[in-house]
């Protein structure tokens, strides 16, 4: 694995300079320290040793416009994939989640860019959503078509609000979203917090609420670039959604897949009891792991043959 990439490393002014043509609220410094106990969570993520991915898929740590990201390249690769993936938006990095986007790139046949945006409290709202967009201008510009963006937990919920900034900014949206227990609503009020409390393992209540206190610092859990459930969905793409039935994350994908189907954007919700939150990366030799992975092919492969598409970059 090299690290490598079509931009040289950007300085800490570069980083943090507005993405210009989004239209997105301007970068804000943070108001909070990192809690020790975050400080501590994230040392012990990151004293693990990269999981090793399948040999056949090649990674790659580079950067796309100043940003950090690993991309997964199976053989023969016909599509493009931007994954970000969940921790809250305080938790996770590319290289904790190499394993799963590997796996995803071999069962999807496309090429998967993770992103490695950056985490609150340190850079809140909107820092992980510039990055997003970076990444996304730069992918869209070298494949010359949308690629399908894909997240889990928080990073589903900033996937969809990739959407929403695109729908703003007049940006040409992904061709597909792929969620995994979003997270789509930071102002927590669903009632499956609390109705599937007892049955979550890996999330509630009290946490979101602090990882939404940490990533906004003060800004309003209602605009729809933080909370995408309450955006307008009607310029959405086709979606795959996908949560378990006993977590507290239930109802943003049920709400999601609700005001898809309103507004007449093709949508295909996969409800699965027995399972923790995030399963098809957080549990990955679970069958229903696997048979998440096939139903994202499948998705893919029938955006791919619409479109007539074979990966390039």
């Amino acid at each position: 694995m090299t690290a490598t990439g079509p931009n040289r490393v950007p300085t800490a002014t570069e980083r943090a300079a507005s993405t210009g043509s989004w239209l997105l609220p301007p970068l804000r410094p943070s108001t909070m320290g990192t809690p020790d106990d975050l400080a501590s969570r994230r040392a012990a993520l990151g004293a693990l040793t990269r999981p090793t991915p399948d040999p056949e898929v090649a990674v790659q740590d580079t950067w796309y416009a100043g940003v950090p990201c690993t991309v997964c390249t199976p053989p023969e690769p016909r599509d493009v994939l931007v994954y970000f993936h969940g921790g809250g938006y305080r938790l996770g990095s590319a290289a904790q989640f190499t394993r799963f986007a590997a796996r995803l790139a071999g069962a999807a046949r496309a090429r998967v860019v993770v992103v490695d945006y950056r985490l609150a409290p340190e850079h809140p709202y909107p820092a992980a959503l510039h990055d997003a967009t970076k990444v996304y201008e730069q992918v869209l510009a070298a494949s010359g078509t949308p690629p399908i963006a894909v997240g889990d937990s928080a990073g589903g919920g900033l996937a969809a609000a990739l959407v929403v900034a695109c729908a703003q900014a007049g940006v040409t949206a992904p061709r597909g979203l792929v969620l995994m227990s979003a997270w789509l609503d930071l102002r927590c009020a669903a009632a499956s917090f609390r109705s599937r409390s007892a049955t979550d393992q890996l999330f509630s209540l009290e946490a979101a609420r602090q990882a939404a206190d940490q990533y906004l610092q003060g800004h309003d859990p209602a605009d729809p670039l933080a909370s995408p459930l309450v955006a307008d969905v009607a310029a959405f793409p086709p979606a795959l959604l996908f949560v378990s039935a006993d977590e507290v994350l239930l109802d943003d994908t049920v709400a999601m897949a609700a005001a898809l189907a309103r507004s007449r954007v093709p949508v295909t919700t996969v409800v699965t009891p027995g399972v923790p939150h995030t399963w098809p990366s957080v549990a990955p030799d679970l069958p229903a792991s696997t048979a998440a992975l096939d139903l994202v092919a499948r998705f893919v492969d029938g955006l791919s043959a619409v479109d007539g598409l074979s990966a390039q970059e």
